[in-house]
């Protein structure tokens, strides 16, 4: 099968976005469903997503994608989201995160704090006023952390 997202990059990149992740699987009733994520400074709107998603669906067509059916999803990565490559970490340095990690970091395996520096080794996180270093090896999980008053309150004005 030829690689989605080799397909849907040109496509989104050209259209001015970030491909966050491309992932390929399972879904309702057997059917698999590709879930593209992009994202864009100052973020995405419904009717941008909607243009976005036939672009690509043309594309996916033109290259005759998939074996059979399959459903697209064409999505952003949300307030909350998911920390997985190291241009996720690097994009997300300054924002508050939650780290889980397999084996005790600093006497924990989870760890909520500020991302304040990475590289492909290694993140760097603030908690409660001290440094945690902390290998990507061991994470078995990251995501970002919304400050839901701040957001609830951007949202209103």
């Amino acid at each position: 099968m030829v690689d989605a997202e080799a397909l849907v990059r040109p496509v989104v990149e050209g259209a001015g976005f970030e491909l966050f992740d491309v992932t390929f699987g399972g879904g309702v009733g057997g059917r698999p469903i590709l879930r593209v994520t992009v994202d864009r400074d100052g973020g995405l709107d419904l009717d941008t997503i909607a243009a976005l998603s036939d672009k690509v669906a043309r594309r996916l067509d033109l290259e005759n994608f998939g074996e059979g059916r399959y459903e697209l999803e064409v999505s952003s990565p949300g307030i909350e989201r998911p920390l997985k490559t190291p241009a996720h970490f690097a994009r997300a340095i300054g924002s508050r995160v939650r780290i889980k990690t397999d084996q005790p970091v600093g006497d924990a395996r989870v760890h909520d704090g500020v991302l304040i520096a990475s590289d492909e080794e290694r993140i760097e996180l603030e908690i409660d006023g001290s440094r945690r270093a902390i290998p990507v090896a061991a994470i078995r999980s990251a995501r970002t952390v919304a400050d839901w008053s701040a957001e609830l309150k951007r949202s209103a004005v």
